[in-house]
């Protein structure tokens, strides 16, 4: 058995405000949740969804807790050794109450993509609910447990690891085994983790169609509004930065919707000229100006039956609104030059990488659009705010480049996993995407990613500092994990040492991006990851004028 370092500093992490109502972990607010309620939420699923969806929802919500976990974990013990470092893990995962485990075995090789674990948990609580409600179970039953340790793993090694729960008291072993190894050398995988891994999922769909991957809260939230509202008509408006995949977004709801079998018809309004756009749109009439010598349908017509996803649709100019106003609410325009009424059936998906309701009060979009198109506004947070999908994405894009460039590469060294979880992608997903690519063309055969393959000089990047604290209590940057590290205990101190209170701080941190954003509410809002009317609530609870 491999000894663990003390649980001081991850005890740490915890936080308890009986007065405010809260509990906090890391950060992240927390309930408790006794044996009996998750016993009762764990039966009605299995009654309600059949004992294979609710395990696979289970595995699925320990895989993204996991996930966070090993983030978290990178942060932690910076400067600790391996083991030190991984068994935040089983730490974080005995200190919820889950149960305690011992590391029995420990390897790992990142430059040929060797990992293997074995792992003894001791007193589940799984298995306990499950031995409490129906006795001994032929198959292992700790589904959260496995789906934890998988995502850890994963996310803590830069590659798919999948933990098999080999023991399992749920059936009368002495305890819980889990066997860990990267996906690829397990013989075959049940049909639990082939559902419920993000990470065996294929690249793309035999019909073209691209896997829609994450496994954030904030990634599922607008995934999850989507697949609900697959079968509607209604307009669709997509928010967020550019590059966080909101076109990919467009794709599955026309896959999920009726209209798959019909065109799906995309075009970016930023890419082209005001002059042109309209004719873009709604098509040509033979003759409608010199060199016309053929009439010319538009997108319109083209997405007619299917879909038209208008991507920056902020930048069209007031008449292009107009137009697109009519031909959404009565399913009709003309063409350019022509004076035929043309009668379509198009559902549309709008998107924009700007606040469309701050377009709206500053008379840069019209209103009557903007309520027309928003019926159904999903947002999309940026990479910076969802970092748990990062290794998840990074092994997607690793497989997929791998497999178009014919190249062998065993995944990411802990280093370029660390420099990335760190690091805040203005560019999102699509600059990540284009990181991991270059990285596979870079690398050795047959070796692993490391950070130089990843930032290259060229590049003029820099891991983005993050934020400190001056003696007199200012904001600062630090330059690294360790330093952002110390930042917490020192805000922490000054909570609990010094008569502050979280409230506090969060109303330090607001006024410097108010200061930083020069007052202005909707940029500061922005940096924080808020929208305008989020940040102003908070604003009027701290008493802060804006």
């Amino acid at each position: 058995m491999k000894t663990l370092p003390g649980y001081a500093d991850i005890a740490s992490k915890l936080q308890f405000s009986p007065e405010m109502g809260r509990i906090w972990h890391d950060g992240e607010r927390c309930v408790l949740l006794s044996q009996a309620a998750l016993a009762s939420w764990r039966s009605r699923l299995v009654a309600e969804l059949g004992h294979e969806a609710a395990s696979r929802f289970f595995w699925g919500v320990g895989f993204a807790e996991g996930a966070r976990c090993a983030i978290g974990a990178k942060k932690l013990r910076p400067d600790g050794d391996y083991l030190e470092a991984f068994a935040v893990g089983p730490q974080a995962h005995a200190l919820t109450g889950f149960g305690w485990t011992q590391i029995e075995i420990l390897e790992n090789d990142s430059s040929r993509g060797h990992f293997e674990g074995r792992f003894r948990v001791h007193d589940s609580i799984e298995a306990a609910i499950h031995l409490s409600a129906t006795g001994y179970s032929t198959d292992p039953v700790c589904w959260m447990q496995t789906g934890f340790a998988s995502g850890f793993a994963t996310t803590f090694a830069g590659q798919p690891i999948i933990m098999r729960e080999v023991e399992c008291a749920g059936r009368g072993d002495a305890a819980c085994v889990l066997h860990a190894k990267p996906k690829p050398e397990w013989d075959q995988l049940d049909n639990l983790e082939l559902a419920a891994t993000p990470l065996v999922l294929p690249e793309t769909r035999h019909d073209g169609g691209q896997t829609v991957i994450g496994i954030s809260a904030g990634f599922l939230s607008a995934k999850t509004m989507i697949e609900r509202t697959a079968s509607s008509n209604a307009t669709l408006l997509l928010m967020g930065e550019t590059g966080v995949g909101k076109e990919v977004l467009a794709k599955l709801a026309h896959r999920l919707s009726m209209r798959e079998a019909e065109p799906f018809i995309a075009l970016n309004c930023a890419a082209i000229p005001e002059g042109l756009i309209e004719s873009e749109l709604f098509g040509v009439a033979k003759g409608a100006y010199t060199g016309a010598v053929a009439a010319r349908p538009g997108r319109f017509e083209l997405a007619n039956g299917g879909t038209l996803f208008l991507d920056e649709i902020s930048t069209l100019s007031p008449l292009a609104q107009s137009k697109i106003l009519r031909a959404v609410q009565e399913g009709e325009f003309e063409r350019v030059g022509d004076t035929r009424t043309i009668k379509v059936d198009v559902r549309l998906i709008a998107a924009s990488n700007v606040e469309l309701n701050e377009a709206v009060r500053e008379g840069t979009f019209r209103a009557d659009l903007f309520y027309r198109i928003s019926t159904l506004p999903v947002r999309v947070p940026p990479l910076r705010q969802r970092r748990e999908d990062i290794p998840v994405l990074l092994e997607h894009f690793r497989l997929h480049y791998a497999m178009r460039h014919g190249r062998t590469v065993s995944g990411f060294t802990p280093r370029a996993i660390n420099a990335l979880l760190v690091y805040d992608f203005p560019g999102n997903v699509r600059e990540l995407e284009r990181m991991v690519e270059r990285a596979v063309l870079l690398a050795d055969d047959g070796r692993a990613i490391d950070v130089r393959h990843l930032f290259l000089e060229t590049d003029g990047l820099e891991l983005k500092p993050t934020m400190g604290m001056t003696n007199d209590g200012r904001i600062s940057a630090v330059d690294n994990v360790g330093d952002r590290a110390g930042l917490v205990r020192q805000m922490l101190d000054l909570i609990v040492d010094g008569g502050g209170s979280l409230l506090e701080m969060e109303g330090l941190v607001i006024r410097e991006a108010l200061d930083a954003s020069g007052g202005n509410v909707a940029r500061a809002a922005r940096t924080l990851g808020f929208t305008r009317r989020q940040l102003a609530l908070r604003l009027e609870k701290l008493e802060i004028q804006e």
